[in-house]
């Protein structure tokens, strides 16, 4: 179905990132510019400890008197769940663990929110998306032809979580995102940005059949520039600043908090288990565990060799995605033979919509003038 790829000498990106450049030693830029942009300026050492040390003194000291000082979003993946424990036992804050059940929580993501939470002895909030309009929404997005369906649930992530802070005036916001695992990124063709708001809109308007009166929604301008610069609300990635090693971290919640194990990063969502072990390989070619793996071999955690072999093996079990497409076309109130005929539909890209791609242009540009973006290549 789909044409042979050029490979990456180094990591496992390849061709089906159309935008993807190799040098003269068949090396990618997704590599180069982690080389180039990442690493040189990463201190995951003594140093960076020393550093997010004093982040959370001052975090700590601003809390004083509040009931929390911090909110982590907590998905019940392994980053996220890690910082939870870290924020905690490590760097001695007291964060609120803030949820967003957009209605497609597995039962293992549940279970180890639970057990985190009681164990560790803290607060839990979960906000729940209206599951009518989220579930139109979502199918609006099935039926738009883009490969980037997950976008309801993750922008109703973000936004949720923003304007929590902003309306109760939470000064901190911890995320499990890091360079260790995430280094290497999605590319732009394989997943648009989730915070386009003007694309999420345009897409319902085209294809809904609702009114999204109570989805929550966010905008660039709103959450990279208001809320930072104007009311002080600062973004923390603590992971970034200490030794993170995948396989050590998740064994340790296993041995110490009874935490269970996915099979693949974001899995954590019976969604995104479908969407990314499914859907974008079968539809698209695309298969997010090349990126996911690449991050794990620049950084020292897999080797490219064990990365190939399990790139053999397709992303998804065959004996469970019958189930599972079946649940999903359930789940959205519709009949299995119209989800697959929008798997055989005509692929579209995110340009083939209303979109704010611009602004996120400029206002890169603008980040990197001033060294404030670091992130790997789209």
């Amino acid at each position: 179905m789909f044409k042979k790829n050029k490979t990456c000498a180094n990591c496992v990106m390849d061709t089906t990132d159309s935008e993807i450049i190799f040098d003269k030693n068949g090396v990618c830029d997704h590599c180069n510019t982690y080389y180039k942009n990442i690493e040189p300026y990463w201190n995951p050492n003594d140093k960076g400890w020393s550093e997010i040390s004093k982040v959370a003194d001052k975090i700590k000291k601003e809390g004083e008197g509040k009931e929390f000082d911090c909110i982590i979003g907590m998905s019940g993946g392994i980053d996220s769940s890690y910082l939870v424990y870290l924020a905690k036992e490590k760097l001695g804050l007291r964060p609120l663990v803030f949820h967003v059940d957009a209605g497609g929580n597995s039962q293992q993501a549940v279970h180890n929110i639970e057990r985190i939470v009681d164990k560790l002895d803290l607060d839990l909030y979960t906000e729940v998306i209206d599951w009518e309009e989220m579930k139109d929404l979502q199918l609006s997005f099935f039926k738009s032809g883009i490969s980037h369906v997950d976008t309801p649930q993750d922008h109703a992530f973000f936004a949720t979580m923003y304007k929590f802070a902003s309306r109760y005036n939470v000064k901190y916001i911890l995320t499990g995102g890091n360079y260790s695992t995430e280094c290497i990124r999605n590319p732009l063709e394989w997943m648009y940005y989730q915070s386009d708001a003007r694309q999420l809109k345009d897409i319902q308007e085209k294809f809904g059949t609702v009114e999204l009166k109570n989805f929550p929604t966010t905008n660039i301008l709103w959450h990279k520039f208001y809320l930072p610069y104007v009311k002080g609300i600062k973004l923390i990635r603590p992971l970034d600043f200490m030794p993170y090693h995948k396989e050590d971290a998740t064994q340790f919640l296993v041995d110490h908090l009874d935490y269970q194990r996915y099979a693949q990063k974001h899995f954590e969502s019976r969604f995104t288990r479908f969407y990314e072990g499914y859907w974008l390989p079968t539809k698209f070619g695309f298969d997010t565990r090349k990126v996911q793996y690449s991050s794990l071999i620049v950084t020292g955690q897999m080797t490219r060799k064990e990365a190939l072999e399990k790139l053999e093996k397709p992303a998804f079990d065959e004996g469970t995605i019958k189930h599972d497409f079946e649940y999903i076309a359930t789940k959205l109130g519709i009949s299995i033979d119209e989800l697959q005929s929008y798997l055989d539909a005509p692929n579209k890209k995110y340009t083939d919509y209303k979109n704010q791609m611009w602004l996120y242009n400029l206002g890169a540009k603008v980040m990197r003038f001033m060294g404030m973006e670091k992130g790997g290549k789209r």
